[in-house]
């Protein structure tokens, strides 16, 4: 617990200089009432009031807790950036603390939007957080909010702060372009990057180049197969050299084609997915690193919605979606490296009425 405040304590405190709650102090309790399942800031204050004793034998409550008002009006005007550093501090404390070293698997980058958490008048616009996400631990390394949607822009700026060496990122096609593909690379990264047609003249080469790959009978492939939820589902992952006549793209290597066929309640659907890479794979590991990018999605992502209820969640002005959206992730990696076996979800309960594993959740960080 004293690592977590210590890093709360370097995060800048933008109240006047009469605030009364110290910042560190307000910080932990929100991750604490997180973890034990509060959706709110009128769940946090509640969650304070309910165990003041206990909290103030950990952080300072000489004022008593913090009403809603005092955690809403923090997150309101706090910095993201400034949570989202001490998330990136937290992240380094927790791999130590687990004996793990930087990321060396895939890294899969991707944007969520904060469903409800949009301002009034702009529903057409929520918030939007782009996640780093370390698929080989399933763990948070680094996220950023987006100002006015940029999920490039802010995908630029979060990668310049992660160490990526050994790496290779993985990310949909809208952070298909030079500029992305360059920062991985002098990260000293590799890339796979799903192609569309939004970039057009290396989709048309691919395309091409695939057929006639085709079309000469030697293209090497590896096949994969799953039937399960009354779903079958076939994928055919082929790779090629760069094509000779490619359009300039930073240090591409081979683009993989993935050729999908999906059978459900009597019907056949059929898909072709293309992925950039700056280094050669073969087929099957190039289909493992594009299957391994969708964990973002299912192990963090569908995590955030479903126990979280991130989507759900009303807090709208200001920068406090963007704030409590970095302290979940942060709430979601202390239950998620815990060893114990249950689900988070049955963790965050266990949590919230036992104070003994409250304890070792902290206790397993160090």
């Amino acid at each position: 617990m004293e690592t977590v405040i210590w890093i709360f304590r370097d995060v800048r405190d933008p109240r006047d200089f009469n605030a009364r709650h110290d910042l560190a102090a307000m910080l932990f309790i929100t991750l604490a009432a997180t973890l034990c399942g509060a959706k709110s800031c009128v769940d946090v204050a509640d969650f304070a009031a309910a165990h003041e004793s206990e909290l103030a034998e950990i952080v300072d409550l000489r004022h008593g807790p913090p009403s809603h008002d005092c955690f809403s009006r923090l997150f309101r005007l706090l910095d993201p950036e400034e949570l989202a550093k001490a998330l990136a501090r937290f992240a380094a404390v927790l791999r130590e603390g687990l004996g793990l070293g930087p990321a060396k698997g895939v890294v899969a980058v991707d944007g969520k939007r904060l469903r409800r958490g949009y301002e009034r008048g702009r529903s057409h616009m929520p918030p939007l957080m782009v996640s780093v996400w370390d698929a080989e631990t399933r763990l948070s390394l680094a996220t950023q909010s987006a100002p006015d949607g940029d999920e490039v822009g802010a995908t630029l700026a979060v990668l310049k702060n992660v160490i990526l060496k050994g790496c290779t990122v993985a990310a949909d096609a809208l952070h298909c372009h030079p500029r992305m593909a360059a920062q991985v690379r002098e990260r000293g990264a590799h890339y796979a990057l799903k192609l569309k047609g939004n970039h057009g003249p290396l989709f048309t080469c691919a395309q091409a180049a695939f057929a006639a790959a085709d079309a000469g009978g030697k293209l090497a492939s590896y096949v994969q197969e799953d039937d399960d939820h009354d779903r079958l589902e076939r994928r055919r992952a082929s790779v090629i050299a760069k094509p000779a006549d490619a359009p300039a793209f930073p240090d591409l290597a081979a683009i993989g084609r993935i050729e999908v066929e999906r059978q459900a309640n009597g019907k056949l659907a059929k898909s072709v997915h293309y992925v950039v890479l700056s280094k050669r794979l073969s087929p099957r590991r190039m289909l493992e690193v594009t299957r391994t990018y969708w964990s973002v999605e299912n192990q963090l992502h569908w995590r955030l919605d479903v126990v979280f209820n991130e989507d759900d969640a009303r807090t709208r002005k200001n920068f406090g979606p963007q704030n409590l959206a970095v302290v979940r992730r942060m709430a979601l990696d202390i239950l998620r490296s815990h060893p114990d076996q249950r689900s988070v979800g049955r963790k965050m309960k266990l949590a919230a009425w036992k104070k003994e594993f409250f304890y070792e959740l902290f206790a397993h960080m160090q």
